[in-house]
């Protein structure tokens, strides 16, 4: 069953003003679903495919005599020989849209075609899904903590109630276990990490000590929501830590993790200048830590970092799927008064608190006084987001904003 993705048109309008469009993001997200619904009129040719890869890597310059555009090359990470053949025949052509290419993650790549295609691709990345896609949501905006947003909103939101979402939360937003009830989870994310381990992390990055690089990824799944602590984390697994990062690296840029900046201003004394670390993947986090339930993990002591991080992930995917770039933040003094999200737009920070509480009030949103020390910029509206059932205001501007309302 096909769900349909809400960065669709994002994709349609890079293929209307480029002459390549490349879909990356973590595996099994839904990149070759998407293009394959997207356009189902175009050849498809899989690079999985050994002899295919084989004459893709080997004979370039004939690869797309036997298969010309437009086309869709799937897994293209395996043959990146295939990038400068693209670049000549769109030079030679002008078209737009000719091209439509997938990999499973990024790692040196972006860098290679941005160089070999500059001003001729358009790349987007493609998150798992968000919880509008699974309830069957149209809403596409981005999300941003303003009345004029939250009005036009709430016409369009899904009701869900607490234990409703932690099942979708635990389940994980990768298409095929979100959407196949009957699938089971653990064999699921067993499979898939057995998959991402030996086929991208070994193969492509040539990291041979794979229980090694398991226990790491276990103990960035217990950080999640937290702050990133690269020698604790080094400790913990028994590496260096230049592999630490090294490793992170790798989980940052084939779509399993993401590194939320932290915000840097002088005003702010002694302010924490280390990223927080979100999974993108609540499932898969809880999987590698053996929170095999909703149930428990709803009430575990990683509820409230692992909220953090699936709320972090939804506005994240928000912008992405609209095919925007987006400045995320979060702050922290050296008194550990913390805004958990900081969206800056428009020379605008945007404050964001995250509770699993159902009825926040004017308490925790008391850190957002430390924004008002910050000259040279503006501080817009904002509030938190939790499990509230009705959007209401806490204070002039700032606001209690249902999960279902991002």
């Amino acid at each position: 069953m096909y769900i349909k993705r809400h960065i669709e048109e994002a994709v349609l309008r890079r293929a209307e003003m480029k002459g390549a469009v490349v879909v990356t993001g973590a595996r099994q997200v839904g990149k070759t679903t998407l293009i394959e619904n997207l356009m189902p009129g175009i050849p498809k040719i899989t690079l999985d495919d050994l002899p295919v890869r084989h004459r893709a890597s080997n004979s370039p310059s004939t690869f797309f005599n036997i298969s010309p555009p437009p086309i869709f090359v799937d897994e293209v990470q395996y043959a990146p020989e295939l990038f400068h053949y693209i670049k000549i025949l769109l030079d030679n052509s002008h078209n737009k849209g000719d091209f439509f290419l997938t990999w499973s993650q990024s790692f040196d790549l972006t860098k290679n075609v941005t160089e070999s295609l500059a001003g001729r691709v358009g790349i987007l990345e493609l998150l798992g899904l968000s919880l509008r896609e699974i309830t069957g949501e149209v809403w596409n905006r981005p999300f941003m903590p303003t009345f004029d947003y939250f009005k036009k909103r709430n016409a369009n939101k899904a009701i869900l109630g607490i234990s409703k979402t932690w099942k979708i939360i635990h389940r994980g937003c990768l298409p095929e276990i979100a959407l196949n009830a009957d699938f089971d989870w653990a064999d699921f994310y067993s499979d898939y990490l057995k998959t991402y381990i030996e086929r991208d992390v070994r193969k492509l990055t040539q990291v041979a000590d794979e229980d090694s690089f398991y226990k790491f990824m276990v103990v960035c799944a217990a950080m999640s929501g937290q702050l990133l602590n690269l020698a604790s984390l080094a400790n913990d697994v028994g590496i260096s830590v230049p592999t630490a990062k090294r490793w992170l690296s790798i989980l940052k840029t084939s779509g399993i993790v993401y590194l939320l900046k932290p915000y840097s201003n002088n005003v702010i004394q002694r302010a924490v200048k280390t990223p927080k670390l979100h999974f993108l993947d609540i499932g898969l986090a809880s999987y590698l830590t053996r929170w095999l339930t909703a149930e428990n993990l709803s009430i575990g002591a990683n509820s409230g970092s692992f909220f953090e991080s699936f709320v972090v992930s939804e506005i994240l995917k928000s912008y992405t799927n609209a095919g925007k770039e987006v400045d995320l933040y979060f702050i922290r003094d050296g008194n550990k008064k913390e805004i958990d999200l900081l969206i800056h737009e428009n020379n605008t920070l945007y404050p964001i608190e995250i509770k699993t509480k159902a009825e926040p009030n004017e308490k925790d949103i008391q850190s957002f006084k430390m924004l008002d020390r910050i000259k040279n910029i503006n501080i817009g509206e904002g509030g938190v987001i939790c499990f509230a059932n009705n959007f209401l205001q806490l204070n002039e501007r700032n606001y209690i904003i249902p999960l279902s309302m991002i």
